[in-house]
């Protein structure tokens, strides 16, 4: 029967696997983790919103709106996306 080593460890069989073939308590835990992840495609960056291009000027100004731009009313697709990225 495998131990169960607390909620930090999402795989135990995993976790002692490595353990005992010498790997360190983190070294196994990130393993353990990771593979026990793996549907989350763990280290991959990026989230499911749209780019900035493929919004339209309307969305682009209102967002700007919302974390406050300065200047947004007159400002073209564009220069609204630049802003946005460097705000």
């Amino acid at each position: 029967m495998t131990k169960d080593h607390g909620p930090s460890i999402k795989d135990d069989e995993t976790f002692e696997a490595l353990r005992e073939e010498g790997a360190s308590k983190e070294k196994a835990a990130r393993i353990a983790n990771a593979q026990a992840n793996d549907s989350m495609n763990p280290g991959h960056k990026g989230g499911k919103a749209p780019r900035y291009e493929d919004w339209t000027k309307d969305d682009l100004y209102a967002r700007a709106q919302e974390i406050g731009v300065d200047g947004r009313s007159t400002m073209d697709k564009d220069e609204l996306i630049e802003a946005l990225r460097n705000h």
